[in-house]
């Protein structure tokens, strides 16, 4: 179960790695200008001309797995190239590398992903980031029972053992302040990343991705379910795209190059799931022992979570202000004091779809393949 316990050592990114945003020199970087991160301005509102922009330098937030699996198409079949770029640079993140937020900062990428809380805690410290887009509008975090012992809400969660990874302890006490849950009502049991002690009856309940464990488990013959957080009062968005106030200001054009590649990237993805999983297993991430059957099924899981009635009629990565709000007031629940002008700005992806309204549904699925 390799991959398993590898895909669960993400949860480090939602506490660690906001820790390492505050402690990690962010700030001192602010004003170390932008070498290797920034793309070229441009004039015009569609694509440029043959390699104008210059070297596209793009931070993931994690290793080189599916869920990067519209950046691997979008890479491989040339739409970054299409759109003006003269050479892409897919960086890899990792359990031991610095959060993307500070290599934005620091300009040694143009664009990024991340989670909304890392961001936002970057953004209360003086980072000048912005979050312009959302991959996931619905963040993969749930509640894993076996089905011999289901939980399928979070009011059955009461009386029961819930394993919780030391990192994801913020988001699990949120999410039950959320849903008016008193801690005291079940027992939250500390855990490691492997979720074999469900298995076992050491817990009732695991906090994990939607994407990840529940397919690993039935991989392994174990008949088991979950519900989403996103589904019970903790809808976070995920994987949004972040950049700098001054790329936004200035570099506009560039930005929304990279946004048009990544809407075909993603579209194909959403086609085809299998595409980007075996660019993941057999391209991107060949040191990581992927299985490209694993890969696709994770893919198919994560893109129930991509389209949603609002992305069909307003398009790929958009936010409603109805979205950004609830993100808000989530991340208020763990200390937050940032108001959404702050944090978000979805212009440029406004400005796409009103120059190409044909991108809203051209190559969109109604419904995810394999949901």
């Amino acid at each position: 179960m390799s991959n398993m316990i590898d895909r669960r050592t993400l949860l480090v990114r939602g506490a660690g790695l906001a820790a390492l945003v505050l402690g990690g020199g962010l700030l001192e970087a602010c004003s170390s200008g932008s070498k290797g991160g920034t793309a070229a301005a441009t004039s015009s509102g569609g694509s440029a001309a043959s390699g104008s922009l210059g070297a596209l330098n793009f931070r993931f937030d994690w290793i080189k797995h599916v869920e990067f699996a519209g950046e691997f198409i979008a890479d491989s079949s040339g739409y970054f190239i299409d759109e003006g770029f003269s050479s892409v640079n897919l960086i890899a993140g990792g359990p031991t590398a610095t959060p993307a937020e500070t290599d934005l900062v620091q300009g040694k990428a143009f664009i990024g992903l991340s989670s909304p809380g890392i961001t936002a805690a970057a953004v209360e410290q003086g980072a000048p980031l912005k979050i312009i887009g959302a991959t996931y509008q619905k963040n993969p975090y749930c509640i894993l029972s076996m089905d011999h012992n289901p939980i399928p809400n979070p009011e059955a969660m009461k009386g029961k053992k819930i394993g919780v990874q030391a990192a994801n302890m913020a988001p699990w006490q949120a999410f039950l302040k959320a849903n008016n849950i008193d801690p005291k009502s079940l027992t939250t049991v500390p855990v490691q990343f492997d979720p074999l002690v469900l298995t076992t009856g050491s817990v009732d309940g695991w906090f994990g991705f939607s994407t990840n464990e529940p397919i690993a488990l039935k991989q392994k013959g174990f008949a088991a379910s979950y519900f989403l957080l996103a589904d019970h009062n903790y809808a976070l968005v995920g994987q949004v795209f972040i950049t700098t106030q001054d790329s936004i200001d200035k570099k506009r054009d560039a930005l929304k190059a990279v946004l048009r590649a990544e809407l075909r990237g993603w579209k194909d993805n959403l086609t085809d799931p299998k595409k980007g999983a075996t660019l993941a297993a057999t391209k991107y991430g060949t040191n990581l022992g992927l299985e490209v059957g694993e890969q696709t099924q994770e893919a198919i899981a994560a893109n129930k979570l991509i389209v949603s009635a609002d992305t069909v009629k307003n398009g790929l990565f958009t936010m409603t202000p109805q979205l950004i709000n609830t993100n808000m007031q989530i991340m208020a629940l763990s200390g937050s004091k940032l108001t959404a002008d702050k944090l978000f700005d979805l212009s440029l992806l406004d400005e796409i779809y009103k120059a190409q309204p044909s991108l809203v549904t051209s190559g969109v699925p109604l419904k995810a393949v394999g949901s």
